[in-house]
């Protein structure tokens, strides 16, 4: 598939939202670019490895972490937009990438089980103990960070990626997004084909499960996409390995295979641009034209000599069909140089967003002001 950078700048034209121009915020971040009326400013610093993001009625935010073995809460109690407290809730965990609130509860996905710390909100800066509610998911390191999410029908939701490049694991755990009850129960299987999400979400009106994939590699700088994708219903098939971005298949696998026998990405996110945590916007701060639209995050580019991706994309929906995929915070990439890598979004009581950054090692926040 080719590099969709051309269609990227064509939908731009279309978009519903004013060109980026440079965000009017703190002045550390002087290169990061917002569409006009936004701005951007540190909510946290020093959460290191700061990954997926869950946040309470009341603003507490609670933080995953990519190999610091911690989870954070960031506590801003005078309400001014700033986190004035990084709390470790807990550490010594084994890559605590995945939190989720439920029921007063905090779950944390580790690499091979969940935990589970109740009544999170009034214990959560006591080192809380913890029960363990599920401890047999694949030990495998590899795609084996557990994102892990709350769904509207009560349940947890945790994929488990492919422990390989390219693999075909069609028999077992891998490739797969998983569901269960909050005390572990009835794990059952979502949705296949899938070599690995970091995010996934619920659409607010729809309630239907969206989630990005991070196409594979080794097949060259442009080819595959990453993709977007919607599952409205359990037991969809979303083309892993056998078939890329909804058109290509793989040249090991595919053979004897056809792309129309799997569900088609709504969007081709771009190769190797690695698209991980995404979120509707419910808030009413924004723009009319945001609501309940996505924000993804793009981690960005490992394997290609020119970078792409370290970027949050606004993804304009018409339904379920892609409408434009326009910039949302660009500049983390200048020159071939990283400043940071986006991993997470969740939407503030308060209408804002905030944003993880494992490279920087810090949480933004994003505000509108007419």
């Amino acid at each position: 598939m080719p590099d969709n950078a051309a269609a990227r700048k064509a939908v731009a034209s279309a978009g519903a939202g004013a060109a980026p121009a440079p965000a009017a915020a703190a002045k550390d971040l002087p290169a990061l670019k917002l569409p006009k009326g936004f701005k951007i400013a540190v909510y946290a610093d020093k959460v290191e490895g700061a990954r997926e993001l869950a946040v309470t009625d009341s603003g507490l935010v609670f933080v995953g972490s990519q190999k610091s073995g911690k989870v954070y809460a960031l506590v801003d109690a005078n309400k001014d937009g700033v986190a004035e407290k990084v709390v470790t809730v807990a550490e010594g965990l084994n890559n605590p990438n995945g939190v989720a609130l439920l029921n007063g509860a905090l779950y944390v996905g580790e690499i091979s089980r969940i935990i589970k710390f109740d009544d999170i909100e009034k214990t959560y800066a006591r080192k809380p103990a913890f029960k363990v509610i599920k401890n047999d998911l694949p030990t495998e390191t590899w795609h084996g960070a557990k994102y892990i999410k709350a769904g509207p029908d009560g349940k947890l939701y945790i994929p488990i990626g492919a422990p390989c490049n390219i693999c075909d694991k069609e028999g077992e755990a891998y490739s797969k997004i998983w569901r269960m009850n909050p005390d572990g129960s009835n794990w059952e299987l979502y949705a296949r084909g899938v070599r690995n999400t970091v995010g996934l979400t619920w659409h607010p009106i729809t309630k239907e499960l969206w989630f990005t994939d991070n196409g594979r590699d080794e097949m060259g700088d442009n080819m595959p996409s990453c993709e977007l994708n919607v599952a409205p219903k359990a037991g969809m098939h979303f083309g892993f390995p056998y078939c890329h971005g909804g058109v290509l298949l793989d040249p090991q696998f595919g053979k004897g295979k056809t792309c129309d026998a799997y569900v088609p990405p709504v969007a081709a996110l771009g190769p190797h641009v690695a698209p991980l945590g995404l979120a509707f916007y419910t808030g009413t701060q924004f723009p009319e034209q945001y609501r309940n639209q996505l924000l993804i995050a793009e981690h960005g580019s490992w394997n290609r000599p020119n970078k792409i991706g370290y970027q949050v994309r606004l993804i304009t929906l018409h339904g379920n069909k892609l409408v434009s995929d326009t910039a949302f915070i660009d500049g983390f990439l200048q020159n071939e140089e990283v400043s940071g890598r986006p991993v997470d979004i969740v939407v503030m009581p308060d209408g804002s967003i905030l944003v993880s950054d494992d490279h920087a090692h810090k949480v933004y926040r994003v505000t509108y002001q007419r």
